[in-house]
């Protein structure tokens, strides 16, 4: 009776052990939920007001604020909604964003844009480079932050052209997929309001030369 009291004992203990580590695992699992589920919900609401400063003059020379409202949140929630279902459909809808943010952007600055506007004196309202490359930068990020940019990475700015090299320097808004392939998304070819290229970088890289950037 010893032996068989014992044995029993044994196996209820063993049971115990088994239902404690099954509890610990369970709050570990729980515990690793909650976190995933509240970093996934750590994302700023699509619709929450933002104001950016739109760089212009050349070089950010000039700086107006523009503020997206609710409604362009939703706008931009609807537009990047397009392209949920894989990384180009994604890079067809920031294309649209874009688009409208320009238009928004002109609105704040109250000048349209001419295309391809090299550095020179300051103007009030016209965009170098390096005011577009900042602008689209700010407005990935803004989208990014809310959860609507789910295929790619908002990279840094990249630039091309040091004039030695026959090119002008020439900066553009990066970003990037979980693979490694990067994408420009290059406004300064066309008028405000006019839809980016968006290129593969290594493309983009090469591009360009005095007189017909």
């Amino acid at each position: 009776m010893s032996h068989q009291h014992n044995r029993t004992r044994t196996i209820v203990g063993q049971i115990t052990v088994g239902l404690a580590v099954l509890a610990l695992f369970a709050g570990y699992v729980f515990t690793v939920s909650l976190s995933w589920i509240s970093t996934a919900s750590a994302a700023t609401p699509a619709t929450k007001p933002k104001t950016i400063q739109i760089c212009h003059g050349y070089g950010c020379a000039f700086r107006s604020r523009l503020t997206l409202t609710a409604a362009d949140g939703a706008r931009f929630r609807s537009i990047m909604a397009a392209g949920s279902g894989s990384a180009r459909a994604e890079r067809a809808a920031l294309s649209r964003a874009v688009v409208y943010y320009e238009g928004r952007a002109g609105q704040a600055t109250g000048f349209k844009d001419r295309a391809k506007t090299q550095v020179g004196k300051p103007e009030r309202g016209q965009m170098d480079c390096v005011d577009e490359a900042t602008n689209t930068r700010n407005l990935l990020l803004y989208l990014k932050e809310r959860g609507l940019i789910r295929f790619h990475k908002v990279e840094r700015n990249v630039s091309r052209g040091y004039f030695l090299d026959k090119r002008y320097p020439h900066f553009s808004a990066l970003i990037s997929e979980p693979s490694g392939t990067k994408w420009v998304v290059d406004s300064w070819y066309k008028p405000m309001g006019g839809a980016p290229d968006i290129m593969p970088y290594d493309q983009w890289k090469v591009r360009g030369q005095l007189g017909t950037e």
